[in-house]
């Protein structure tokens, strides 16, 4: 009789739990081995058993980055129900909505959030039982049945007869919300076998090369994107696979996390460029130089400026750009050198290959079209939307046909991004496509004056988006956020985009009609990266009033 192994997330540990690795689980003062994590793990399962939950149930978690979150990340889909990961950030009408549409069924939530979850509780009638965490080891209060302190419920679950029901891999693991910087956030979900393929192509993909990034088992691996976001960029499954110490930062404070990089050794993290930012502009970041020296960091989620890159590798870290999107789990590129290319090294290196978003991965199919979905040239020059078929992508946004028809438009996935392609099939990100400025007929790149910008020494953060204009339809404005204690100018931002124009980089016209200096930081989305929809909203008519 020949057996039908199925690709489900339980397998992803088999070669760790065989060889019983020894690498840690850290998070604050709590450090296991993966074969202990395994044994808490089983005793979840059991636990939330025993609460009635069943294959299918919703489980959502509600959490920092920790232990326990991880542990969730295993036990509710390997018992067969399917993990929430709740953006804790999100506006409260909007986790209200996300929580009603997911129809959750049992809530794991962290302490702190149990004030917000008594403004939701109303108006979230299907949640049937309640698990509450802590840092400190003490159970709070809360009266609504069913409900239990995480730990107790762990200790009075035995993992010694407990086993986890064997699952058709097609079963649905994973449920989460995008951002929802357009409308109400969007709901995607995503099988076992979906997120075992992607994890061992993201496995693959950072091996198979000789990338400065290349990830290795052996790496101390801190994820510095929400657990809540996209998987954290399939980074919990990936070092569950490869049995890799893995550091839990919990919340992001830049002068914790060079405390941790330095004391756990950490060689490999991945996050959003404004983390970065934070960390490599922190008054301490020089004192841990030597630790910085041995960081490798991926970063997703908008463009790498090089200004940010030159800055990271002035400490010693080595940076290299990836690329995905929520509907698609999400890695669909990485910036590593193949082939011919793995030659380079240096600036040619990075400017070459490291700071575009990169080649696909391994099962990725990946086009860059245009509007009649015809393939653009690969001259690194004309513009179009990439397209993608991998065997992760989300195959509908949750209950939701109209918007599942506009992304799947062609059988192909619309990601809503513009890029160029270059003679290797490397893609470098122009825009997303609400983001680009359109100007007299012709095309700005709102990324690439950010770039340009970014690379002012006294630039933290910059923003361009688009403004109304009586003649031009819509011109650009640059909205600059300075360093503590540097002035800027609107003409020394000016000269600055000029010098690359005399270069040729840019055309003239794509020097911003106004340049706005703003002391306090650009917003943020929930992921961490600058919303450019209040800055739209706030500054969409200032040159019509200019002109007034």
């Amino acid at each position: 009789m020949y057996y039908e192994y199925p690709l489900t997330i339980g397998k992803l540990l088999t070669q760790t739990l065989y060889r019983r690795s020894t690498n840690e689980v850290v998070y604050g003062n709590t450090r296991y081995t993966w074969t202990e994590f395994y044994e808490r793990v089983k005793k979840l399962a059991s636990g939330l058993e025993s609460m009635g939950v069943k294959r299918g149930w919703k489980v959502a978690v509600v959490d920092f980055d920790t232990h326990r979150y991880l542990e969730a990340y295993y036990a509710v889909p390997m018992m067969g129900a399917v993990l929430h990961t709740v953006n804790i950030r999100l506006p409260l009408e909007q986790l209200v909505y996300t929580m009603s549409h997911a129809e959750d069924d049992v809530v794991l939530i962290r302490d702190e959030f149990l004030p917000m979850a008594a403004k939701i509780a109303p108006n979230v009638r299907t949640v049937k039982g309640l698990v509450t965490m802590s840092d400190d080891g003490s159970a709070p209060s809360v009266p609504f049945p069913n409900t239990h302190y995480y730990e107790d419920l762990l200790s009075s679950s035995s993992s010694a007869g407990y086993e986890f029901p064997e699952l058709d891999e097609n079963t649905r693991a994973t449920l989460f919300y995008t951002s929802g910087t357009t409308g109400m956030p969007k709901g995607v979900w995503f099988t076992h076998r979906q997120i075992v393929l992607h994890t061992l192509s993201v496995v693959i993909g950072f091996a198979n090369s000789a990338s400065p990034v290349r990830l290795d088992p052996n790496d101390v691996v801190m994820p510095l994107v929400p657990f809540f976001h996209v998987h954290c960029w399939g980074i919990p499954y990936v070092a569950g696979a490869l049995g890799q110490k893995l550091v839990l930062a919990g919340k992001y404070d830049p002068a914790r996390l060079l405390e941790l990089v330095a004391k756990e050794k950490v060689t490999f993290s991945s996050m959003v460029p404004t983390i970065l930012n934070m960390v490599v502009n922190h008054p301490s970041a020089e004192n841990y130089r030597e630790a910085l020296s041995k960081w490798k960091v991926t970063v997703g989620g908008s463009a790498l400026p090089r200004g940010l890159a030159d800055k990271a590798r002035q400490l010693g870290i080595s940076v290299m750009s990836g690329y995905g999107l929520s509907e698609t789990a999400p890695v669909l590129t990485l910036g590593t050198p193949l082939g011919d290319l793995s030659a380079l090294r240096g600036d040619e290196l990075l400017e070459r290959v490291m700071l575009k978003a990169g080649v696909p991965i391994h099962l990725v199919e990946l086009r860059v079209v245009d509007s009649n979905m015809r393939d653009v040239p690969r001259d690194n020059r004309t513009m179009g939307e990439i397209v993608v078929r991998a065997p992760w992508t989300a195959r509908e946004y949750y209950k939701d046909e109209s918007m599942t028809a506009q992304l799947w438009s062609g059988d192909w996935l619309h990601t809503g991004d513009l890029a160029v392609m270059d003679e290797s099939g490397y893609i470098r990100i122009l825009d997303r496509i609400k983001d680009t400025i359109k100007s007299g007929g012709e095309w700005i790149s709102s990324i690439q004056l950010e770039d340009l910008l970014m690379r002012v020494p006294g630039v933290m953060e910059a923003a361009v988006i688009r403004a109304k204009h009586p003649d031009w339809e819509e011109r650009p404005v640059a909205i600059v956020h300075p360093k503590e204690g540097v002035e800027l100018s609107e003409e020394q931002l000016r000269e600055h985009l000029m010098e690359f124009v005399s270069q040729g980089v840019i055309a003239k016209f794509w020097v911003p009609d106004r340049f706005i200096i703003q002391p306090e930081p650009l917003p943020k989305t929930t992921t961490g990266k600058i919303d450019k929809k209040p800055l739209r909203e706030k500054y969409t008519n200032l040159l019509l009033q200019s002109q007034s």
